[in-house]
């Protein structure tokens, strides 16, 4: 499907605009909470300018879903087969609510300036609207949910150790080298550093969210005449879908993400330039595993973990654990929150339409 196509389709179907919209204002919130992740380190470090950070996490953002999406779209596909519906009219209305549910949590999260994570926002806001679409628990794919689980496991994990191991690695290579030349190298280092986190965000959050644009365009051209979907719901991901997703990120970017590059890079754990590079390259490593693997995974929780990583190389009081509780808290409470909120927006939407 073609652009033109896509918007005209979009606007003969009230509830595909509705999901549509609200998708994109998604995509907005996750470039103010969830991509400045990806250059935090490298600005507070004064490696970029924050200018110049945003413009490079937009670009390698989009090459991220592009190239990542060439490679491999499991994430994407992880994403429109997770729930299912019985008629496009339900499907709609569960998606409209989903992104409602998503928008309000992370803007609530983003008021008080914790990192929280779009990913698991979208599945649980998407779990909750499917349950009350479906009136139980039979629209949810237990195989593609259980991914979720692996995934936090796996991210948590690798984030952490990779975090820890380059930056011993790195204290270790560097022990005998002058100051001022290590300050230069770990200067340029880190910007190739929080690239690949930009990019990697993109490959994973904007495979995500694509899915769910791909899943609003199955749903609305699949419905046949009785109202129900048709067996086939194949769609090839579109140029013009990944360069709307990497666009509106980094214009959310743009917007707020001074307030989680100071939640990220400043408050949890003090960095000098090699910890930020550190940080960056475990983070954009385990994020490369997870989206090779298929797994859908919050670019929050790796990066902040890395972070935490590198910070207990020198000492386990040298993270701020206050930011941490706080971020672990809004991780725990995403689910359930999340999904509640789209279950109770389901059941009102549909009284609506």
């Amino acid at each position: 499907m073609d652009l033109q196509s896509f918007i005209s389709l979009m606007m003969s179907n009230v509830p595909m605009f509705i999901a549509v919209i609200l998708t994109l204002g998604v995509i907005l919130v996750n470039g103010w909470t969830d991509a400045p992740n990806a250059i935090a380190t490298c600005v507070t470090t004064r490696c970029m300018s924050e200018r110049s950070a945003v413009l490079m996490a937009a670009v390698f953002n989009f090459f991220g879903v592009l190239i990542m999406t060439l490679i491999s779209p499991k994430v994407s596909e992880t994403i429109t087969k997770m729930v299912t519906f019985e008629g496009s009219k339900q499907a709609m209305t569960a998606l409209s609510a989903a992104m409602f549910a998503i928008v309000l949590w992370a803007t609530i999260a983003w008021v008080f300036g914790i990192p929280t994570s779009e990913s698991h926002a979208l599945i649980a806001g998407l779990t909750g609207s499917a349950i009350a679409a479906q009136g139980g628990i039979g629209g949810v794919n237990g195989s593609e949910w259980f991914k979720v689980i692996i995934g936090i496991a796996v991210s948590i994990t690798l984030g952490f150790a990779f975090g820890w191991l380059i930056c011993k690695g790195v204290t270790i290579l560097f022990r005998n080298v002058e100051r001022k030349f290590a300050q230069k190298f770990f200067n340029n280092a880190q910007i190739l550093g929080a690239a690949s986190m930009a990019f990697m965000h993109g490959a994973q959050d904007g495979q995500k969210f694509m899915g769910v644009i791909i899943l609003c365009s199955v749903l609305a051209k699949s419905m046949n005449s009785t109202g129900a979907l048709s067996t086939d719901t194949s769609f090839e991901p579109q140029l013009w879908m990944m360069v709307l997703c990497s666009v509106v990120m980094g214009l959310g970017t743009a917007i707020g993400g001074r307030k989680i590059i100071k939640s990220v890079g400043m408050d949890m754990v003090k960095l000098e330039k090699y910890q930020g590079f550190s940080a960056d390259i475990a983070a954009a490593a385990a994020l490369l595993f997870c989206s090779l693997t298929g797994l859908p995974v919050s670019t929050t929780h790796v990066k902040t973990t890395s972070i935490m990583g590198v910070g207990a190389v020198k000492r386990l009081s040298a993270i701020n654990l206050g930011v941490v509780k706080d971020m672990a808290m809004t991780w725990i409470l995403t689910f359930p929150g999340c999904g509640l909120v789209g279950y109770f927006m389901t059941k009102l939407f549909m009284r609506i339409f």
